[in-house]
């Protein structure tokens, strides 16, 4: 019976220190289960874009595009975009550069006017722009290159476009879900500072914890089913 005894002493006393944390394991779990990945990363708000071949002409620049005493790029990447063509300089120890491919015209960094027409091509928004953010540093929202653009729109949901400025590129989509999705984990992962740490001391010692709660609940599982035995009725 000591081991009962035991078992009953440590899910009682265990589950007052883990007991909220379980309940919430369990309910951001759900909310994960139930909530589609692509509608938290409004995949579902992309446009669909058709890829133009590139024109000889967009080429005949390309020799120019360093003239003017730029060092030469690690790598150069030829696109066809919805803005036009563009050719994407990569460097070794630099931030890379954006270029219009017919012209040689240094694009990067981006004004807050091409980060909005860049989200408006990619993102399925048809709502006036509430803000254009200027972003150089990493936030619990954003992890991505910087410097960027955060091209936030008026619409119920705070959908927020987040533009590199150096390459053009939608970088992240952020609305309301993806904000109630990340506090959510943050909660799960027991990270309320970053929520991207899930191997701290903390969730190791909650879920060895939980789990220690979970055996004693094991054990005495039996017991607790048993019935109270009948007493014979004496004899009148």
């Amino acid at each position: 019976m000591k081991i009962v005894q035991w078992a009953s002493v440590l899910h009682k006393w265990l589950a007052l220190f883990v007991g909220v944390q379980i309940v919430i394991w369990v309910g951001t779990g759900l909310f994960f289960a139930i909530v589609p990945i692509e509608q938290v990363r409004s995949e579902h708000r992309q446009r669909e874009l058709t890829p133009a071949p590139l024109a000889t002409a967009d080429l005949s620049v390309l020799g120019r595009i360093f003239a003017s005493g730029e060092a030469a790029p690690v790598k150069l990447t030829l696109e066809q975009r919805p803005e036009g063509a563009v050719a994407l300089a990569e460097f070794a120890d630099a931030r890379p550069l954006l270029f219009d491919a017919r012209t040689g015209a240094r694009l990067s960094p981006l004004s807050a006017a091409a980060a909005e027409r860049i989200a408006r091509a990619r993102i399925d928004a048809t709502a006036p722009l509430r803000r254009a953010q200027w972003v150089t540093q990493e936030s619990p929202e954003y992890r991505n290159a910087l410097p960027a653009w955060r091209i936030e729109f008026d619409e119920p949901g705070r959908l927020a476009v987040y533009v590199s400025a150096d390459t053009g590129l939608v970088t992240a989509r952020r609305s309301d879900l993806w904000r109630l999705y990340d506090a959510l984990w943050a909660l799960h992962i027991m990270d309320w500072r970053d929520h991207e740490n899930f191997n701290h001391g903390l969730i190791i010692a909650a879920s060895a914890l939980s789990l220690i709660t979970l055996i004693a609940g094991v054990v005495l599982f039996p017991y607790r089913l048993r019935l109270p035995s009948r007493k014979k009725a004496s004899p009148a």
